[in-house]
């Protein structure tokens, strides 16, 4: 192992945790984590820490939540923690550039996925949606631009039939913790050298919006499949179904593509195992879904709750 490292670290979400959990372990100096600031929450709305400051907190580290770091006096004590780097996943905020020149080696960013191919806030979601094959993590220096800087290294995972966001979520933030730490020592010895990205083939992971979630029957099924998938467990897919007492608005959780081929008109039932027809003549078998107020149920028990058997999906 490299020399240890002062640093600062700066994520939120879960998929960081084990980020943070690997740095910890290979035995570097946590100066100081930063993290979103907390938010209200559950039924009662209480403020609650994001996932990294409440480990960080119980960890004994200092959590640093400010809403914008633009402020010189923010920068100024971020500049006074005399870090050797600072290493960012999925933090929420734009460093400017007096943060990201301060850290002695820079700021190292864990990206969930090949870059430049979604750059941006939901790169997993889009990678899935987009029926590709593949993603994985790349650790990359941060520059001013959006996702922009050289890359030092990389791991890969296979996109599967069976995946979806949450399972794709889980299987990253495991390479991430695996790749942080040798990313960082590669960066600090000298052996890993920045890789400048491209143009080619970049695209933009925008953050996910209402107008994502609702199902559009007459797309073509595999592109409805991959949606669904995409979108699990949140803030998930839906569409609307007549259950007997008017329309409902299901959530989709789970789906597969079918082997059936059939005229129906997009969003007819077409069997009793939730087959439900696109607009490319194919179909796709509903495998998990969720009535409002009800917890998420496989195709066999939602139809035994329903008051009437659905027709078709819209």
């Amino acid at each position: 192992m490299t020399h240890p490292l002062r640093l600062a670290f700066m994520g939120s979400p879960g998929i960081a945790l084990g980020v943070l959990e690997a740095l910890i372990a290979a035995g570097h100096e946590i100066a100081c984590v930063y993290s979103q600031p907390p938010r209200p929450a559950g039924r009662g709305q209480k403020l609650t820490p994001t996932p990294v400051h409440a480990f960080a907190e119980a960890q004994g580290l200092e959590v640093r939540t400010p809403k914008s770091l633009k402020k010189p006096e923010e920068q100024a004590a971020f500049a006074a923690l005399n870090l050797d780097a600072a290493v960012v996943v999925a933090y929420g905020l734009i460093l400017p550039q007096p943060i990201l020149d301060a850290p002695r080696l820079g700021c190292l960013n864990l990206h969930a996925s090949i870059l430049p191919r979604w750059r941006g806030a939901a790169p997993i979601q889009r990678a899935i949606m987009a029926g590709d094959a593949e993603t994985g993590v790349d650790a990359m220096l941060m520059e001013a631009g959006l996702d922009t800087g050289p890359v030092l290294a990389s791991v890969r995972t296979p996109i599967t039939r069976e995946d979806t966001a949450g399972t794709l979520h889980d299987r990253l933030a495991g390479l991430a913790a695996e790749l942080a730490p040798r990313a960082l020592a590669g960066l600090a010895d000298g052996s890993l050298k920045p890789v400048p990205q491209t143009e080619d083939g970049m695209t933009y992971a925008a953050k996910l919006t209402a107008e994502d979630q609702r199902i559009d029957w007459t797309r073509p099924a595999a592109e409805i499949d991959c949606r669904i998938r995409g979108l699990s467990p949140a803030p998930g897919a839906w569409c609307e179904a007549d259950l007997g007492q008017g329309p409902v608005r299901l959530k989709l959780l789970f789906s597969e593509l079918t082997n059936l081929w059939n005229p129906a008109p997009p969003g007819t039932l077409l069997d009793d195992q939730l087959a439900v027809a696109c607009g490319d003549g194919r179909a796709v078998r509903l495998l998990r879904l969720q009535k409002p107020g009800g917890k998420p149920l496989g195709a066999r028990d939602f139809l035994a709750g329903t008051l009437t058997y659905p027709r078709a999906f819209n």
